[in-house]
């Protein structure tokens, strides 16, 4: 859609949602929340806040807009029907849920699509990650490593998979398959696949492990999904494990030992016939690195420990082995959490790659400082 068009799907939402349309405009407002026609919530900074100085008229009003919104991304909401989870025009993700599901009445939430990217230069010194951290990802990226990207919702594990994709190196070709597109990805050579919805007759889904089959007759050299969410899980382990290196994912996990937990038991609901052994034999040999990134009590989204994937332990395990990982937090006088992604003292097995390519990170880096 061009930014004509864009701009004008954006005014006919703002006209939708009536007293609370001003904060589309508002840049520092990154969500918007609404539990019922009075009770209004923003995100801003992290931080959510409430807004008292608008309000909807009623619970039908609320409604009203809530079907004009379903109605103009061509979805629909009902009592039969009470949910909608769609993207707009800009970018921007939808979800609502109506009665009777939701008890205090229609509740919505906007969480608005940033048109600005990040370096990994900014990204540093917004606090998100350590220097030493960032060079290493840099390195991992060149070095072609299967990462995933773990963390909750809102913890800013889109913004970190776009960062990741702008240090491939030049001279590849990148399939990124996502449920909405989202990832500002600048590269000469991407094409970009999107999921689409069933009709209201249920036919015409196409799911993300329609697009990761598919992809593998597109001759990738990575494939980027923007999050791992059910069976086509196995499809991207497959594509790992078939000399795709490089491939990048998210999924919902609070550590790296649960992200890949959580990806064993997601690529155990695919209809490929595999033993457990052999696939949690795959999911161990797919996966290279494990960055986890949280969103901190005083609102910053920080990248709190990359681990690597080397296993199993004695016990059955899958051995995940810390190689960066947030220093203890200390709460400073304004509010804000300090602290920082140091070594823990684990060599990644990879090291000899690193030396071999002459890449400007020494052994000794990865020692931790004494005292």
């Amino acid at each position: 859609m061009n930014e004509e068009s864009s701009s004008a799907s954006r005014e006919a939402i703002k006209n939708f949602l009536g007293p609370i349309g001003y904060l589309l405009d508002d840049a520092s407002v990154s969500e918007i929340l609404v539990n019922g026609p009075d009770e209004i919530f923003v995100e801003k900074q992290g931080q959510l806040q409430r807004i008292v100085n608008a309000r909807f008229n009623s619970e039908d009003d609320l409604l009203a807009a809530i079907n004009s919104i379903a109605q103009r991304v061509g979805r629909r909401i009902s009592e039969q029907d009470p949910r909608l989870d769609a993207r707009l025009d800009d970018g921007s993700r939808v979800a609502a849920v109506i009665r009777p599901c939701s008890l205090k009445g229609p509740a919505l939430s906007i969480r608005k699509f940033t048109q600005s990217s990040i370096s990994l230069k900014e990204y540093v010194e917004f606090g998100a990650i350590s220097a030493d951290g960032a060079q290493f990802l840099s390195i991992a990226m060149f070095l072609g490593k299967n990462i995933l990207v773990s963390g909750g919702t809102g913890s800013g594990k889109t913004t970190l998979l776009t960062l990741l994709c702008n240090l491939i190196p030049k001279g590849q070709r990148l399939i990124v398959i996502e449920d909405a597109h989202e990832l500002k990805v600048h590269y000469e050579h991407v094409l970009f696949l999107e999921t689409r919805h069933a009709d209201a007759q249920g036919k015409g889904e196409v799911s993300m492990k329609d697009l990761l089959k598919s992809s593998l007759r597109l001759r990738p050299d990575r494939i980027i999904v923007g999050e791992v969410r059910s069976s086509e899980a196995l499809e991207l382990i497959n594509a790992m494990n078939t000399g795709h290196k490089g491939c990048l994912g998210t999924i919902h996990a609070n550590s790296p030992p649960d992200a890949i937990v959580r990806l064993e038991a997601l690529a155990q609901g695919g209809d490929a016939k595999i033993s457990e052994k052999a696939l949690r034999y795959q999911v161990s040999s797919a996966i290279d690195l494990i960055i986890q990134i949280s969103r901190l009590g005083d609102g910053s989204r920080r990248i709190t420990e990359i681990s690597e994937v080397r296993g199993f332990l004695p016990d059955g395990t899958y051995d995940v082995v810390p190689l960066f990982k947030m220093s203890r937090l200390v709460r400073k006088s304004d509010g804000k959490l300090e602290g920082s992604l140091i070594v823990t003292g684990e060599v990644p097995s990879f090291m000899g790659e690193i030396t071999d390519n002459k890449l400007p990170f020494p052994k000794s880096k990865f020692q931790l400082l004494k005292g």
